[in-house]
């Protein structure tokens, strides 16, 4: 079996990209190591891929068809996990353009040069984001997309790209909405560890709109668990859309209490909303457990404790210029 991940230098690319290489099956991974975030970062979950012999890495902008990604049109893969993207609700109303040409163009790039001879499946990342504001909750999938920011509207163009394409292909499109990841070698610029990066510099943390939002935060454990399992699910329809969550609504505030008990000389900065974040996540998973016959998703408090003891040992791997 071989398997090709797109964006493997980030957060959930190079979590699967880890566990599939535990696995002995051959994995090339490509990414474009850009300084969105802190590039040491991408860089060290890099050389830890490195490490296995059953990983091939090429440096790809997805943006450009050029040589580099031509590569992929020579090997004969199984599946493809497509999770290369340019992250970030807030950044996407300053550069939108950057959106479009990543996340959908480059998107269309890597589907149109993938070698399809031997391909059974593309798992691609989509995300919470293309539900915007909602009132009925817990959101479930065929909720109506209303997607708040530009990096939303592009993930919201990948499902209906995906729909065309699955057919047109005739290849298996499984699109995961994946609802506010958090975890060991996570995003420096995401709630938890932005969080902990401000109390291991003694620096004050803006609290977006007081810390009253809601997230549905979903441990990384249980999203490379789900997207493994994929591999064997057989899907009714050629383009399937599944909510990944934890199915949690947790309080923001209430986190933060959470984190201050283990550092009370966290120093918190109210701030006001900002206008790219929604109130409120919390999707309903009963569609993906019943799928793939999941019984259970780790707990906050688990996930947290995960998360935090990663940092404390870690926490010179990660740039703290910009905090």
């Amino acid at each position: 079996m071989k398997i090709l991940i797109t964006g493997c230098a980030g957060f959930i690319g190079f979590s699967l990209t880890n566990e599939i290489l535990k696995k002995n099956i051959y994995v090339v991974g490509i990414d474009n190591l850009n300084n969105y975030y802190d590039r040491n970062l991408k860089l060290k979950r890099l050389n830890i891929l490195k490490k296995f012999n059953n990983f091939k890495f090429i440096k790809v902008d997805i943006r450009k068809v050029n040589t580099n990604l031509n590569k992929i049109s020579n090997i004969e893969f199984d599946y493809l996990y497509h999770f290369a993207a340019q992250p970030g609700v807030r950044y996407s109303f300053k550069n939108p353009k950057l959106y479009y040409d990543t996340n959908v163009k480059g998107f269309f790039n890597v589907v149109s040069t993938v070698n399809k001879k031997k391909l059974k499946k593309i798992i691609y990342a989509s995300s919470s984001s293309v539900y915007g504001d909602q009132l009925k909750f817990p959101i479930k999938e065929n909720a109506k997309l209303r997607a708040k920011n530009p990096y939303g509207a592009t993930k919201i163009q990948n499902e209906k790209m995906s729909e065309k394409l699955s057919k047109k292909f005739n290849i298996d499109f499984i699109g995961l909405r994946f609802f506010t990841v958090y975890g060991e070698w996570g995003r420096p610029d995401m709630f938890i560890i932005k969080l902990l990066k401000a109390i291991h510099v003694k620096k004050y943390f803006h609290l977006n709109n007081s810390g009253d939002h809601y997230r549905d935060f979903t441990y990384i454990k249980d999203v490379t668990n789900i997207c493994f399992k994929l591999i064997r699910y057989n899907p009714k329809n050629k383009h399937t859309i599944f909510n990944i969550c934890a199915g949690s609504n947790i309080y923001i505030n209430g986190l933060v209490k959470e984190i201050r008990k283990k550092f009370p000389e966290v120093k918190i900065k109210n701030i006001k909303a900002n206008r790219a974040d929604v109130y409120k996540t919390f999707g309903c998973n009963k569609k993906i457990k019943n799928s793939l016959k999941i019984k259970k998703f780790f707990n906050i408090k688990f996930g947290l404790k995960k998360t935090i003891d990663w940092f404390k040992k870690n926490k010179l791997v990660i740039n703290y210029k910009n905090t």
